[in-house]
Formats: C-alpha cells, structure tokens, sequence
C-alpha cells in the first residue's frame, strides 16, 4: 500500500557503530500517553500531563538532540526535548520574523546541574 499524505522527511542515516540518540532517551519505555495528548484532553487535565513530560525532558542526556529533531522534521504533535507543539509553532514563527533569540525551556537546569546539551537550549 502506498503512504497517503505527505512525505515524511528522510531518516536519519545510521551506520553500524552509531547508536540512535533516542537509546539515551529518558522518556524511553515511559507510556507515549504521557508525551503525546488523548483526542478532546484540555484545561488542568492536559497541564498536568504536559507538566509531568516537561521534568522526564527537564534531565534528559539527549534533550537537545530531541528538540532539534522535533523542530527539523516539523513535528506536528507530542512533547519532544521539553517543548509542546504550541512551543514549536511559536519557535518557527519567531524564526519566520527573522528574531533568532535562544530557546529557552520552562524547566532550565542551572548550568552548574549538570553537562550535555540539556542546558544548551
């Protein structure tokens, strides 16, 4: 069967000895519920749930490389490297001003908490 709907940009190549940043994930094996919102989810109920995938993100290795992805491939859905999809959309609008400032994530880790790109953003 062939897809329907647009293409979806092309994976990233992965070679033999490289390992996927997604292994290093700490959302890895956690409910994709938590990250991605059921139909009709609003108010407290969907603060909550994007709260509680904002601090998994806030201590991921790899939060900078999920966010990158996520804003790369358009993601149109979901919580990925500590933004909502109403982050990513207001993030490509400022880019589209032509306003280049630093993304900024709700839940910063002080830089002297740790190393990685989690505090890059």
């Amino acid at each position: 069967m062939l897809p329907v709907g647009p293409a979806s940009p092309p994976a990233a190549e992965i070679t033999p000895g490289d390992r996927d940043w997604r292994e290093d994930a700490a959302c890895r094996g956690i409910e994709s519920s938590v990250f991605f919102s059921p139909d009709g989810e609003r108010g407290q109920a969907r603060a909550r749930r994007e709260e509680r995938a904002r601090r998994i993100c806030e201590d991921c290795p790899v939060l900078g490389r999920c966010r990158d992805h996520a804003l790369a491939a358009g993601e149109p859905y979901g919580i990925w490297g500590g933004m909502t999809e109403t982050d990513r959309r207001r993030h490509a609008h400022r880019l589209r001003r032509g306003e280049h400032r630093p993304l900024t994530p709700r839940h910063a880790r002080p830089a002297s908490a740790g190393t990685g790109d989690a505090t890059s953003w």
